[in-house]
């Protein structure tokens, strides 16, 4: 029998303000029997509520969370942390396994300075979820200091929070996604593990599919920090939700209605907002604070937002969570609401007024971000999947779609939008979600005109193939000279937006594959602040480059100036600028249209602006923001 959601919102309330409650006396809170039921659905997370001890060793348990590991000794109820730290606040999580009747429900936080260990902050443990929080103004960013998270007497988990690399001439992002379903006696996540030692990324992006445990979200994210506990202790790290951390096979958030068709292709979530929330302070509650936390509907909270990391400032973006769905707005072209098989469709005729895609407050933030420079010398986008449909064939080698509206290629109008907003500062875009690694030049208004995108691979391929494999099989208008690939060049997605297809890392294309063959890794991205260069690279799975293996897919590594993310061609000059500091922060702003044109960072004391047609415009300036208007009706030469 179900549970009145209002009853259960008020139990989950009145637990949330028992265990999340600051500790400043001695540690004497202990951990009450568990509410059995706290989404008010009886088969939500079986294996870290209610009496969830007696669960994982009855004969009904689902035979993952059986044989998981969560009832551990109880000198390891600490299973990992995670942290972010941005312009003097320093926000870390701890993530602990369920606990039992009768233990601390308190955590600390010590740091080693000098040798010496000090406690910092205590925290209650937050239920459901089994999180504690810890948030540290006045951080000094210039230090590596060592951590500790402390449970009871003798569980803990050690790291160190790395010092922000802005000396360092090169910034290095892991970008990871889709940790397909295996086997939880066994870690197939070792080799990259050691394999990303070796890297040394100054930064972890995990963005999205950290499992696909859909009902059992603490299970699953336990076994994902087990796999990866080793790598997380000791630099920052996102890890945002995708469709299947919040249970969801496609999603389409529609801010946070709720979903009523199985496949939620109506928009909304499926599963109560007490459990999405649960999933979400569990990801992503350590990342910096919102632009705006004000929650969605019925109460979802909201976590795009930025990170800079030695200069480079990335902006995080929730591309799922406001997104419209397709049932019920637009024609179909197919068995499903999101899948489009006719070939000859017009890609018009689904773009259509009053369609979302990231939202209004989130728009507005993507907006306000790009017009702030403030710690950033270069700015790069991280999303959970790509601005187009860079796929042909899904599932099964047989499978070819025309397109697939799960993609953020749809709407094209507003996927054209964000584009223009990243164009304008050289932003690189990073995802995940495909299952199929590419390197993409998006075009707008013309081919290559927008920013490079790197779709990265799957961690564990064994869910859901995917290939890149035009119908005619013939490569596209310039193709990528000497690429060791058939099929590059400039093309339009099943969705009539254009792109450079520059890299793919396809699987065989075979009935079955084995584990070797899934296509499946990671993804490394080198800021260099000093070139003014990106790098892309793409590292299989099985690479042992802990070991020397200097093996990438073919087509990879991919090295571009920064400056080729805006692909625009001039076609005239405003007179020359000449400021007394240098690096300042310089916008041209279209008069007729109003189109901010870019807004980027300079190099030096002098920069003479381009623009891309006749008209008016208006340059303005400053040293993280453009404050000052220093031109007006300026006419191009």
């Amino acid at each position: 029998m179900r549970h009145n959601i209002v009853t259960v919102l008020g139990i989950i309330a009145v637990y949330a303000a028992f265990f999340a409650t600051d500790v400043m006396g001695q540690e004497t809170a202990t951990v009450v029997e568990p509410s059995p039921q706290p989404f008010g659905e009886p088969d939500l997370d079986l294996g870290a509520t209610g009496r969830w001890w007696d669960y994982v060793k009855s004969p009904g348990a689902i035979s993952y969370v059986k044989h998981m590991g969560i009832d551990v000794p109880r000198d390891q109820t600490v299973a990992f942390a995670l942290y972010t730290h941005d312009h003097g606040v320093l926000k870390l999580t701890a993530q602990l396994y369920p606990l039992k009747p009768g233990e601390s429900s308190v955590v600390r936080l010590e740091l080693c300075r000098n040798g010496v260990w000090t406690e910092a902050a205590r925290k209650k443990v937050v239920y459901p979820g089994w999180t504690a929080h810890f948030r540290l103004e006045q951080w000094d960013a210039n230090q590596t200091v060592p951590y500790r998270v402390c449970h009871g007497d003798n569980a803990f988990f050690e790291g160190k929070i790395r010092r922000d690399p802005t000396d360092k001439e090169e910034i290095v992002a892991a970008v990871m996604s889709c940790n397909g379903s295996h086997d939880v006696r066994e870690n197939p996540n070792a080799n990259t593990v050691a394999s990303l030692k070796k890297l040394d990324p100054d930064v972890l992006f995990f963005v999205g599919d950290q499992h696909y445990r859909h009902s059992e979200h603490t299970a699953g994210w336990l076994n994902f920090g087990q796999d990866f506990r080793e790598i997380l202790r000791d630099r920052p790290v996102v890890a945002i939700t995708d469709d299947h951390d919040v249970g969801h096979g496609n999603l389409w958030g529609e801010g946070g209605k709720k979903a009523h068709t199985s496949g939620a292709s109506d928009g909304g979530y499926k599963l109560p907002p007490a459990y999405v929330n649960m999933v979400q302070r569990q990801q992503m509650w350590h990342l910096p604070d919102p632009f705006d936390a004000t929650p969605i509907e019925r109460g979802i909270t909201v976590h795009y937002t930025r990170l800079r990391v030695g200069g480079v400032d990335f902006i995080i973006l929730e591309d799922r969570k406001f997104k419209s769905g397709p049932a019920g707005k637009i024609p179909m072209f197919g068995g499903r609401p999101d899948h489009i098989n006719t070939l000859d469709f017009d890609p018009k005729s689904i773009d259509l007024p009053g369609l979302k895609l990231l939202g209004d407050h989130q728009s507005e933030f993507l907006r306000k971000w790009s017009e702030d420079w403030t710690g950033a010398e270069i700015k790069a986008a991280v999303s959970q999947t790509a601005f187009c449909g860079a796929v042909h064939i899904h599932g099964s080698y047989q499978h070819y779609l025309r397109a697939d509206l799960d993609c953020n290629g749809w709407p094209q109008g507003r996927r054209d939008d964000v584009l223009r907003q990243l164009r304008s500062v050289q932003a690189a875009h990073l995802c995940g979600d495909q299952h199929l690694a590419v390197v993409v030049k998006h075009g707008i208004d013309n081919n290559a005109d927008g920013p490079y995108a790197f779709t990265g691979p799957a961690l564990w391929n064994s869910i859901y193939r995917r290939w890149w494999k035009p119908r005619d099989e013939k490569p596209g208008d310039d193709p990528v000279k000497g690429s060791p690939l058939r099929w590059t060049g400039n093309y339009r997605d099943g969705l009539g937006n254009r792109i450079r297809m520059l890299a793919y890392a396809n699987p065989p294309f075979a009935r079955t594959l084995t584990r070797d063959q899934r296509a499946d890794g990671f993804a490394i991205a080198r800021f260099n602040k000093e070139n003014r260069t990106i790098t892309f690279e793409c590292w299989p799975r099985q690479a042992n480059v802990a070991d020397g293996d200097k093996a990438q897919f073919p087509g990879w590594p991919i090295t571009f100036p920064i400056a080729d993310n805006d692909g625009r061609k001039p076609t005239g000059w405003l007179p020359q600028l000449n400021f007394e500091t240098a690096n300042p922060v310089v916008q041209v702003i279209n008069e007729t249209t109003g189109e901010i044109l870019y807004c980027l960072r300079i190099q030096g004391k002098s920069f003479r602006p381009p623009v891309f047609g006749p008209g008016r415009y208006t340059v303005k300036a400053g040293n993280n923001k453009p404050e000052n208007v220093i031109l007006s009706g300026a006419i191009p030469k």
